[in-house]
């Protein structure tokens, strides 16, 4: 693997950039600290970000904003990891930088059908009710968010691990308006090499849906690995050996 590998890392919803420093941290060890540069990145009102005015912030906005976080840390030819929600950006970003990332590699991220927002993609009723949303581990009319967010990311943690998780979930939030976007496009994806990662005990997007997910983004390679939904935190290593692969 070449030592000049720069890698930018997006967190999902309700978190931020704190997420990746296990991964990050997996990553160094295994190069001994020579893969290049890791950038954690923060959308807007996440980690850093905290506090900030964003609520009149779209999703071109956060794309935006992200690419100049990574052309102020001087990233080239940039590895860019998404997780969840970060599907959502990813695209917009490689469409208005195609030239500054080498990979996009999603990480059981999440693709809107066009004219669809977020909402209507997850829908109200369980896993499998309803072939055209992806639905919850538990019943929305029966249990709270916070039993379903246990469920939804924390099915492969320790219980010291679930602990720590859920008390940081929640205080970062993308802006409100990305949340009911509707014009998402897929159709010029594929110019720029891509992975998909399947998580197989995701809670939150079961496996066929980060297979269809996979086909929208138009990723050209599959990887399978036996973790849950927050892979960066409960195999960090695993994950750190796919991105290095992915490098070469």
């Amino acid at each position: 693997m070449s030592g000049s590998t720069d890698y930018a890392f997006l967190h999902g919803g309700g978190q931020a950039g704190w997420v990746w420093d296990e991964t990050i941290a997996a990553l160094a060890r295994q190069t001994d600290g020579a893969y290049g540069r890791a950038l954690a990145l923060d959308a807007p009102g996440c980690g850093r970000k905290r506090g900030e005015r964003v609520e009149n912030l779209v999703m071109e906005d956060v794309a935006r904003e992200l690419i100049a976080d990574i052309e102020a840390a001087g990233l080239r030819e940039v590895i860019l990891v998404g997780h969840s929600q970060a599907g959502q950006a990813m695209p917009i970003m490689a469409r208005m930088r195609p030239y500054l990332f080498r990979r996009l590699v999603y990480i059981t991220c999440s693709a809107p059908l066009p004219g669809q927002h977020v909402t209507e993609m997850m829908g109200s009723g369980l896993h499998g009710a309803n072939e055209n949303e992806i639905g919850w581990p538990l019943d929305p009319s029966t249990s709270g968010m916070g039993e379903r967010f246990a469920a939804m990311f924390c099915n492969d943690m320790s219980a010291e691990q679930r602990s720590a998780f859920l008390a940081k979930l929640g205080q970062d939030m993308w802006p409100l308006q990305t949340y009911s976007e509707r014009a998402w496009s897929y159709d010029d994806l594929g110019t720029i090499p891509a992975t998909f990662v399947i998580c197989l005990k995701d809670m939150s997007l079961p496996v066929a849906w980060q297979e269809k997910f996979s086909r929208r983004f138009q990723t050209e390679r599959q990887v399978r690995i036996d973790a849950g939904h927050q892979v960066m935190n409960t195999r960090p290593h695993a994950l750190a050996e796919i991105l290095r692969v992915d490098a070469v």
